[in-house]
């Protein structure tokens, strides 16, 4: 008997969020060896179309099953990944601006203004309080950190550097400032539920893309600070490397794309680098980290392709909610979110 499945979960953005991250490490490295320019126009083609097609599911979603969108967007935890939509847009802008720059920056205003409001609504809804412990994970940048970094590496692409400037302030001050939290939770409460460890991925992140922000808005060798945020996000991707046997009580799922942007920014911001003239141990250090995310990723990418193929790529409905979905409707599709342990807590 096939298992009933629920719609689309709000944290497949990060397929369209990995995805088009590896294809700008794959326009990096074409300009520095000899990689085909038509493959790398296949792959950013075949990027932009898992974006869009997450993006439709995500506001079919909305229209056949709102009862579900909205409860995934009162989740502490779920409601933080529907801030990769903008960030997946805005990255799909850039690269779009390889082929038809006004249509991207249309795309980018469009991202730039739904990350604001997506961003200011979720990051204060934190500021309210109230949230357990258990759900303090390294999603609670996605709302702040990830859209400063990627909007500053846009304006600074577009020509708008001194704006680019005060979004990465955003996403810098707000990626201290979170981080403190994020550690301070790990250390005196208990370890995260296991289906929510994979979100741990996401900690790669911060210091690498906002390291390809950094480049973005400055020019010449690579400076002291750039090297800085390089060396943070190496030791962050050892540190996520360690606690893998750990995290993987957790079954490998889409979830396990939380990894996939840090993972795929790490090589863009060495490859910049030596694009820029960086010199010495980037130099080798540079096309490892570019293989071994092409790795990384690519066992997502089979993962994510043999669980479609095999009907089990969205999450299956509870036996109770399978039951009356039938009678009820789209009443019963607000038990597809995935139940995580949550204390009473009123979210506004």
């Amino acid at each position: 008997m096939k298992t009933p499945r629920g719609p689309m979960p709000v944290a497949f953005f990060g397929i369209a969020v990995g995805s088009l991250a590896l294809v700008n490490a794959w326009r990096l490295a074409a300009r520095l060896w000899p990689v085909p320019a038509a493959l790398v126009d296949v792959l950013t083609f075949a990027a932009l179309a898992t974006w869009l097609v997450i993006l439709l599911t995500y506001a079919h979603k909305w229209l056949r099953h709102r009862a579900a969108a909205q409860a995934e967007m009162q989740h502490p935890v779920q409601s933080s990944f529907a801030a990769l939509g903008p960030v997946s847009s805005m990255l799909a802008a850039l690269a779009l601006a390889n082929y038809d720059r006004p249509a991207a920056l249309a795309l980018f205003g469009v991202a730039v203004v739904a990350q604001l409001a997506l961003g200011v609504f979720l990051h204060g809804r934190l500021w309210q309080g109230g949230r357990p412990p258990e759900l303090v994970t390294p999603a609670i940048y996605l709302p702040t950190v990830a859209p400063g970094f990627v909007a500053a590496t846009g304006f600074a692409t577009f020509g708008w550097p001194q704006v680019g400037m005060a979004f990465f302030g955003v996403g810098m001050l707000s990626w201290i400032a979170l981080e403190s939290l994020i550690l301070h939770r790990a250390a005196v409460h208990g370890a995260l539920p296991d289906a929510l460890r994979p979100s741990l991925g996401i900690q790669i992140a911060p210091p690498v893309v906002g390291g390809i922000a950094w480049m973005s808005l400055t020019s010449g060798t690579p400076d002291a600070f750039a090297m800085i945020l390089l060396g943070y996000g190496l030791y962050q991707a050892l540190l996520m490397a360690r606690l893998v046997p750990w995290i993987r009580a957790q079954p490998v799922s889409p979830s396990w794309w939380g990894f996939s942007f840090g993972v795929a920014a790490l090589p863009g911001m060495a490859l910049r680098m030596v694009e820029r003239g960086a010199t010495g141990p980037l130099e080798w250090l540079a096309p490892a980290l570019f293989v071994m995310a092409n790795i990384v990723i690519g066992l997502f990418i089979v993962k994510t392709v043999s669980l479609l193929v095999q009907g089990r790529l969205l999450p299956a409905l509870p036996a109770s909610a399978a039951a009356s979905s039938a009678a009820q409707g789209d009443e019963a599709d607000s038990r597809t979110v995935v139940q995580l342990p949550v204390r009473r807590t009123q979210f506004k």
